[in-house]
């Protein structure tokens, strides 16, 4: 008898993929059809996402920490197609599936009618990006990492117009290069180690030849510029914060997690390849992350300040929120990658929600607020006030009042003040890098001052825009549809849960620290087996 949750790691690429290939042959005009079974599809996702996570967290037989993994045909690896669901890949699939389930709602106010094939195209890069963080070789993380860039390259584009045309162009001349480099990079471990496989290849590394070993590092470096592109750290990330601006709302809020995926791979490979058990090999390229997630995090916090609208603010967020992983995972310190993905998985979700209530605020003044869209109408009257004596003071329309909550809620998480979540990730990366001694010591200090500068930074810029979006704003209060409520809401709702549950938020953080500096546990669980 089939046991449908041994397949159920395939579900997050499968079911989208059916769904958009599904859509393909409905008309345009059935739109209403298409948005009801990508809703359908992300809810889904959302839960198999959630229930993987869950899996993760209490761990195998004895509540021991290990992977799923899965051999599709029953090829075992390193010989077959192989997807391994751990602490950190379930982590990307649960944060993923909630910021395109918000995207999604956000887009049914009428994005998703602005251009053709929306929901296809945003369920294959939905797809995408589940496939890369759960597949196990390089070959296929590059198959996957195609479909997700092809299908951004639609949404980008999506409701056309002059700025998202010259946004699209630049993008996707940057992202053929990285695939470019992505190829060169993966040809050269392969003519090096002879596997694709990624936990065969970490099981190479040591007994590599000392004359073969520094064609080795060419190719994993040049792999990782390719990563690094996507990551957007300095000074190859210089397209983010144009692009994102320019994206429609819906699709720069799903975006937020394109740049994750860029982390995720070069933090995978880097604990996986260049770990204590690897030989001659051993750090290699962890002061140059270091360096790159530093610049990256000053480059974000000098374009925050710079910018002039919310979007451009919230893009440069996201290139904060990945130089910190960046810089954390260059420390080579376990509890620090703990907090480090704490803050990640916090950044991303304000920056989502940043980005849908930019389009929001963005719109033109002349929409209309009924008289029922008011809140407070009894608070600003005078009680004592003559008939004949005017009014004091305006009505706070309820839209106005929600969305200056989600926005302060959202820009304290970005900002990493207590108590929300981000500063939860902060405070235990500053933790974390105190612990350490000798020169570690001394660059911890610069890293937890660039880290600190970032927040005062977010501090200035986002109270800037604020009283500008809010306080200083003229015409009529823009009007909230009930998909875009549910969006905003729902994104700060997340932000909020993961303030109220930090004490479990990091210790799985900490938990998947701790099990990405064990690289012989993954090896031994991709190669020792499979479903």
């Amino acid at each position: 008898m089939i046991d449908w949750q041994d397949h159920l790691i395939v579900v997050p690429i499968v079911l989208p993929l059916a769904a958009a290939a599904a859509m393909l042959l409905l008309k345009e005009q059935r739109y209403r059809l298409k948005a009801l079974i990508s809703l359908c599809c992300l809810m889904a996702l959302v839960g198999v996402a959630y229930a993987l996570l869950h899996e993760a967290a209490v761990g195998g037989p004895g509540g021991d920490d290990t992977a799923r993994v899965y051999s599709l045909g029953a090829w075992a690896a390193p010989f077959g197609v192989t997807l391994v669901a751990d602490r950190l890949s379930t982590l990307m699939l649960a944060l993923t599936a909630t910021l395109a389930a918000g995207g999604l709602l956000f887009s049914l106010a009428r994005w998703d009618r602005a251009g053709p094939r929306f929901h296809a195209l945003y369920l294959l890069l939905v797809m995408g990006v589940n496939g890369a963080v759960l597949t196990g070789d390089l070959f296929n993380l590059f198959v996957f990492f195609e479909v997700m860039l092809a299908a951004s390259y639609g949404l980008l584009l999506h409701g056309s117009g002059e700025k998202r045309v010259r946004a699209g162009l630049g993008y996707v001349a940057i992202n053929l290069t990285a695939s470019l480099f992505f190829l060169i990079g993966v040809s050269l471990i392969y003519g090096v180690t002879g596997a694709l496989n990624m936990a065969d290849i970490a099981d190479r590394v040591a007994t590599i030849p000392a004359h073969d070993r520094a064609l080795f590092h060419i190719g994993c470096a040049v792999l990782g510029v390719a990563f690094l592109v996507k990551a957007a750290a300095w000074p190859l990330g210089f397209w983010l914060p144009g692009a994102y601006a320019a994206a429609s709302a819906p699709v720069a809020a799903v975006f937020a997690i394109l740049s994750k995926v860029g982390v995720y791979v070069i933090l995978r490979l880097t604990t996986l390849l260049f770990g204590a058990d690897a030989g001659a090999s051993a750090g290699f390229g962890n002061l140059w992350l270091l360096s790159a997630g530093a610049a990256t995090v000053l480059f974000g916090a000098a374009g925050m300040v710079a910018s002039r609208r919310l979007e451009q603010a919230a893009g440069y967020a996201v290139m904060v929120s990945s130089g910190t992983v960046l810089a954390i995972a260059g420390t080579a310190r376990p509890e620090a990658v703990g907090g480090a993905l704490f803050y990640m998985a916090a950044s991303t979700l304000a920056a989502g929600a940043l980005f849908l209530i930019a389009e929001v605020l963005a719109r033109g003044e002349d929409q209309a607020v009924s008289p029922q869209d008011a809140v407070f109408d009894d608070e600003y009257d005078d009680p004592f006030a003559a008939d004949d004596v005017q009014e004091v003071g305006r009505v706070l329309p309820a839209s106005t009042a929600f969305l200056g909550g989600a926005f302060i809620l959202a820009a304290l998480v970005t900002i990493s003040l207590p108590p929300l979540a981000g500063f939860a990730g902060k405070l235990t990366i500053f933790a974390a890098l105190l612990s350490g001694s000798g020169v570690l010591s001394a660059a911890s200090w610069v890293l937890i001052a660039v880290l600190t500068l970032s927040s005062f930074a977010a501090l200035v810029a986002l109270t800037r825009l604020g009283v500008a979006g809010f306080w200083k704003r003229e015409g009529a209060p823009p009007l909230v549809h009930s998909p875009e409520f549910l969006a905003i809401g729902g994104l700060v709702l997340c932000c909020l849960w993961l303030s109220m549950g930090a004490a479990a938020g990091l210790t799985y953080a900490d938990k998947t620290g701790e099990w990405l500096a064990t690289p012989r546990d993954y090896i031994g669980a991709v190669l020792g087996g499979g479903a």
